[in-house]
């Protein structure tokens, strides 16, 4: 017999789990690559990115308040288009997710310790996971302040670079120097970022009256993301791994 989950999340939890995967780890590592791609034209692909990403959004809100059950794309495929394509996008979306859990162990290692960055993606991906077994309520309150630590890092660097001395407003250029494709792949890279909306349709089993949280807290995330990367520092590149 199938154990239900517990409905303990509100709007605030959604949205806040939605941006602990949109803007834990990425923020560090999509826009350099992003920026290098596009040249003067990131801000185009930014918008391109986001405007993907909402019409995106929007459908996983719908159908996650047409089918309030936990497993996401599962779900909709399986109940939309039939088990195959359930079974389909389900591992197609477990097979993503886990290169995006990659890709955002190995950003902290490269930050945290760039000699030892693949020790240290690992021993992340551990200890996250050991959070996440114990119960969605200790993820979302280790999400708060993750989220919290990231925003106020960034706030502190733009606030430093406005007072520097240094800030320009005339470097500000929203041309395309590097033309369409550099735009378009800066587009891509930032999706990805974006992407972690995806997270809150899977909790429709964990959040309380489903059909009206989840289409609140998935624009209300993809919104706040969509201004935090707007304002990020750009960086050239990451630090590398020796290892």
């Amino acid at each position: 017999m199938t154990q239900e989950l517990r409905r303990t999340l509100g709007t605030g939890d959604a949205v806040v789990i939605g941006l602990g995967a949109m803007i834990g780890a990425g923020v560090f590592a999509a826009p350099g690559p992003a920026a290098r791609a596009a040249g003067t034209g990131l801000f185009l692909g930014l918008g391109i990115a986001a405007a993907v990403a909402y019409c995106n959004a929007i459908a996983s809100a719908r159908l996650a308040a047409r089918y309030p059950a936990s497993g996401g794309t599962y779900v909709y495929g399986r109940e939309r288009l039939g088990e195959f394509w359930g079974y389909l996008a389900g591992w197609s979306f477990v097979v993503g997710k886990t290169s995006s859990c990659a890709a955002m162990a190995l950003t902290v290692g490269a930050y945290a310790w760039p000699e030892q960055a693949h020790a240290v993606a690992v021993g992340a991906v551990v200890a996250l996971t050991a959070v996440n077994y114990g119960g969605v309520q200790k993820s979302a309150w280790l999400t708060r302040v993750i989220v919290a630590v990231v925003l106020a890092v960034l706030a502190t660097v733009v606030v430093v670079c406005l007072t520097s001395g240094n800030a320009d407003a005339g470097r500000l250029d929203t041309g395309v120097s590097e033309g369409a494709g550099g735009v378009l792949q800066a587009a891509g890279l930032l999706f990805f970022a974006f992407a972690g909306y995806a997270r809150i349709a899977t909790l429709g089993e964990e959040v309380r009256d489903p059909a009206r949280t989840i289409p609140r807290a998935i624009p209300l995330a993809l919104g706040i993301a969509l201004v935090v990367y707007g304002g990020s520092p750009r960086r050239n590149d990451l630090p590398r791994s020796r290892g």
